[in-house]
């Protein structure tokens, strides 16, 4: 979950390593690090802390060079520390690696090392790939970093240079992504297209046991094995003024209010109203594969396994299909059973998540087809699923995702509705009035979104609570989920949600003053249900909120405080929803004072297991 870049061109090297270490520090912030070519010498800084503790220990200790390499940690093996930090040397100081990744056989590597005379300084897996290339170094940096490679298990993205191999980097990907800009006269590499982008739109993908050598001349693309690849450069269409934060406090507010442009850049070109079709033609899968499906299987991890959730009960009520929802990182390792007439969707944000792509690996075959749902153009799980339905929600900066989980549960619901359309399932005028209302989603957020000041204020009465129980039902119960996320990941009050039925089974135990409940409440087929579970909650002196539909006047003699919003079709109420929950735990994140974009040991995308 590391982020790398490096850079060779004329600009100056460290101000654009730098800049790109910003743009992927949502990947990790628990140190970070910059080393340049001088003539002769590598000159290195490293801290421990964020980007801006590094940039203001080059102001004070400034270095130059012609090229380099920039990483950002997020720790896995070895604490937080200067000493631990990125870039890591040889034994002899002249050669540079960066790793996001993990060598599962560090130990065994580093044993032997150890026994052939090298000397380590850190705790990390990283610094042996140091010393691996440092032992087999023959004078080509390719060469020695192939000879490495082959002794080296796990996944890993790595950039390195050499002192007497001067002019280039070598990269190389088993795992985690890289991305190659090749701009005019300049090459940049990135785990992320969020560093490249101001540079040039021009990128390169590298596949698994891929390594490319950037010199003065642009890249060179290879395998393992040394044999010359002819690699596809792509034209990203991604504008670097979308990843800025447009007047916001923080990019997580600015990504909850992009939502409604999100809902509507999902649907665009995707509807049919005159004709009240789906168009899904994109995905690449044959409408065969639609039409003779019997059961989805959504596998995700975290906010994207509940937009899985909500797309489970979309696919059973309007495909007439059954659904399950797998976490990722438990499927892999289970004895799965999967039926040849099953769809598979795939569900990450990033397209790299490793357990999910791991899980994508394991179902490929044994499946009807696999669809991904990501927001990351060529991404890993883009390529390797035989259909992929992009989100369009532009790039989130934000570690806690917002915006990707509404887009995610649009390309859910136009999945759902175009498996419905294929196969003949339930009626048209059903079909029709969630299409309709889908595209009145944006409006709707767009009212929540105009009226926060109360969410705001309510927000300032729970700064200094410890727990919070959040309850809903049937469509709802994954909003429970995702709000409770949302408040535990910036705020790191502890959260836990449940289905409302299930309060009598254990967790009303929990019911006191200093427990409020945030519950899910609108006007749809467990609306009495609800109402039973949390006058069960008031009568054990517990505080209510309720997420509930601006015209249900009743609702207010059951609760404490109730936050309004726009009826929509029971089915979509989810999109309304967790906007407000979204936007409590922002509130209560901010008036902590929390680090709301990089709430602490999370990253982005978690591209290790």
């Amino acid at each position: 979950m590391c982020g790398i870049v490096g850079y060779i061109g004329p600009k100056d090297v460290v101000p654009v390593l730098i800049e790109g270490l910003k743009k992927l520090e949502y990947r990790g912030y628990d140190s970070a690090g910059v080393a340049v070519a001088g003539p002769g010498c590598i000159r290195l800084c490293r801290v421990q802390g964020k980007v801006s503790a590094l940039e203001e220990a080059l102001r004070k200790s400034p270095i130059q060079g012609a090229y380099g390499l920039g990483h950002t940690r997020w720790a896995t093996h070895g604490r937080p520390s200067e000493t631990n930090a990125h870039p890591h040397v040889d034994c002899k100081g002249e050669i540079v690696v960066v790793h996001n990744g993990i060598i599962e056989n560090y130990l065994a590597l580093k044993s032997m090392l150890k026994a052939e005379g090298h000397v380590f300084r850190t705790e990390t897996d990283t610094e042996v790939i140091a010393h691996l290339i440092e032992k087999h170094f023959r004078g080509s940096l390719e060469e020695a970093v192939r000879a490495a490679l082959s002794t080296m298990e796990g996944a890993f993205a790595i950039g390195v240079f050499a002192v007497k191999d001067p002019g280039k980097i070598v990269a190389a990907k088993l795992g985690p992504p890289l991305v190659v800009g090749v701009g005019d006269g300049e090459t940049i590499v990135s785990s992320d297209i969020n560093a490249i982008l101001a540079h040039t739109p021009r990128v390169a993908f590298l596949e698994d046991r891929e390594m490319v050598v950037l010199d003065e001349a642009g890249p060179h693309f290879m395998d393992f094995q040394g044999k010359p690849i002819d690699k596809k450069i792509e034209q990203i269409q991604w504008n670097p003024l979308m990843i800025e934060k447009k007047g916001f406090k923080h990019f997580m507010l600015k990504e909850i209010f992009e939502q409604p442009q999100v809902i509507r850049d999902t649907l665009m070109g995707r509807l049919s109203l005159d004709q009240g079709e789906v168009l899904l033609d994109e995905t690449g899968l044959p409408p065969a594969v639609f039409r003779d499906i019997r059961k989805a299987v959504i596998i995700a991890c975290g906010t994207s396994s509940h937009a899985g959730f909500v797309g489970k009960y979309l696919l059973e009520s309007l495909a007439g299909i059954p659904a399950d929802v797998e976490y990722a990182s438990e499927y892999r390792y289970r004895d799965f059973i999967l039926e040849k007439d099953a769809l598979v969707i795939i569900i990450s944000q990033s397209g790299e998540t490793a357990d999910t792509l791991a899980a994508l690996r394991a179902a490929k075959g044994r499946a009807a087809a696999t669809l991904a749902i990501t927001n990351a153009v060529s991404s890993s799980i883009a390529r390797e699923a035989q259909g992929v339905l992009y989100t369009h929600a532009g790039p989130e900066i934000g570690v806690a995702a917002t915006k990707t989980f509404t887009a995610q549960m649009t390309a859910l619901a136009l999945v759902a509705l175009g498996i419905a359309q294929a196969k003949g399932a339930g009626r048209v005028q059903d079909r029709m009035a969630v299409i309709e209302e889908l595209q009145r989603l944006p409006h709707k957020i767009e009212q929540i979104l105009n009226r926060v000041g109360p969410i705001e204020e309510l927000a300032k009465q729970f700064v200094a609570f410890f727990h919070f129980l959040y309850l809903g039902r049937w469509v709802n119960f994954p909003i429970a989920l995702e709000g409770a996320l949302k408040l535990k990941e910036i705020s790191y009050i502890h959260a836990e949600a449940y289905a409302g039925g299930e309060m009598k089974h254990g967790p009303i135990a929990l019911i006191d003053e200093k427990m409020p409940t945030m519950a899910i409440i609108p006007k749809d087929r467990v609306y009495e249900k609800m109402l039973s579970n949390i006058a069960e909650i008031k009568a054990r002196s517990g505080f209510i909120i309720a997420v509930a539909d601006e015209n249900d006047a009743a609702i207010r003699d059951h609760v404490d405080v109730v936050i309004p919003i726009p009826p929509t079709h029971p089915l979509l109420t989810p999109f309304l929803s967790v906007v407000p929950l979204q936007l409590f735990a922002y509130y209560i994140a901010a008036k902590r004072g929390a680090d709301i974009d990089q709430p602490r040991n999370l990253a982005k995308s978690v591209t290790v297991e």
